[in-house]
């Protein structure tokens, strides 16, 4: 943290900065410091835009003696900049003097209306050319590191996936009234058949970009061992997946599985992950609608690689616990032994005498 210098504002300059304020008539102040105080020294009226009075600025201006310049600005008229106007050619001392007691003037005249600064070594540092240059230079982009500029691409994505599928031209799925894709008749078909099924079935969807839907990639019979085969490796995907096992009460489940694989370009892995959920609440209703032997499983799947979805993913994944033919419940022991308890109380400690 920078020394202060200890220096405080006149009761002269703080009278003059509040009229200043009141009758916005004023344009710039001159600011030095005399007998360890901050004093006023000149004052500007407002003439034409800050642009144009900086060219009256300039002959209160001195080649080798520091000052501030507290300058009103445009839009809005009730902000100000603070101006440490500090030559190349002042001697070390004032230097030192002036930039330690910056931040005490701004302060003491109130650091809310002052919204902006700037640093001035010449005379040349305070034209109209100048000060637009300055104010360019604030408005353009901060300086990034390589993980920051990561991060904000991943968050440009991500709107761009927001805009594409929570906008204006957004599209309500048929299903109920929630907001998200709509389904192609070939995907809506081939899901909602897995409500019909009591053995093991891979149904892949895609989205197409273009019309904001869901589309039929693929659908085959598949083993679990099998069925990472079944589901692209270099590109997200939705997989539904009737899985028969004997460990659901039903004899199995309908699995929602989110594949985004690493190497997935980033702008498909937001628009993905984006609609999840309202792809996976929409076979919910269908299911709800046209009835299912398997149950949807209330919990979702999510892979990057595609490769480590075998029996034990799942059965992790679903809190499916325990061997084959021993069913989970999960308000009880395990139904293969009942007597055993679910809980045993500790005993306290022994007492002493």
């Amino acid at each position: 943290m920078a020394a202060t210098s200890g220096i405080g504002v006149s009761p002269e300059l703080t009278r003059a900065f509040s009229n200043a304020i009141e009758t916005k008539n004023v344009r710039f102040i001159k600011v030095i410091i005399q007998d360890e105080s901050l004093v006023s020294v000149a004052s500007l009226p407002v003439a034409n835009s800050l642009n144009e009075d900086l060219v009256q600025l300039q002959e209160y201006l001195e080649d080798k003696e520091p000052c501030y310049i507290l300058a009103r600005l445009d839009d809005p008229p009730s902000e100000w900049l603070a101006i440490s106007y500090v030559p190349d050619f002042a001697n070390v001392r004032n230097k030192t003097l002036y930039a330690s007691t910056r931040s005490s003037l701004t302060k003491s005249l109130g650091s809310t209306v002052f919204t902006d600064s700037l640093f001035a070594t010449s005379k040349a540092d305070l034209t109209s050319e100048a000060y637009e240059a300055h104010k360019r230079h604030q408005a353009a982009p901060k300086p990034l590191s390589t993980r920051e500029q990561e991060m904000e691409n991943i968050k440009a994505a991500e709107r761009e996936a927001g805009n594409s599928y929570e906008g204006s031209n957004a599209r309500k799925n048929h299903i109920g009234q929630r907001v998200g894709l709509s389904w192609s008749s070939n995907a809506e078909d081939v899901v909602k058949g897995l409500g019909s099924r009591n053995d093991s079935r891979a149904v892949i969807l895609k989205i197409e970009p273009s019309t904001e839907s869901l589309e039929l990639d693929s659908f085959a019979d598949a083993t679990v061992d099998n069925l990472s085969s079944c589901i692209p490796s270099d590109e997200p995907s939705y997989v539904f997946y009737a899985w028969s096992n004997p460990y659901s009460q039903a004899g199995g489940d309908v699995v929602f599985i989110y594949s985004c694989p690493t190497g997935s370009p980033v702008r498909y892995r937001m628009l993905y992950s984006s609609a999840a959920m309202s792809t996976y609440l929409a076979a919910k209703d269908f299911f709800a609608e046209t009835g299912s032997i398997f149950p949807l499983a209330t919990k979702r799947i999510e892979t990057s690689d595609p490769a480590e979805l075998d029996e034990a993913f799942l059965k992790a994944g679903l809190n499916h616990d325990g061997s084959a033919g021993a069913i989970v419940n999960n308000n009880s022991a395990r139904q293969d032994d009942p007597a055993k308890s679910s809980f045993a109380k500790p005993k306290g400690p022994v007492r002493r005498r």
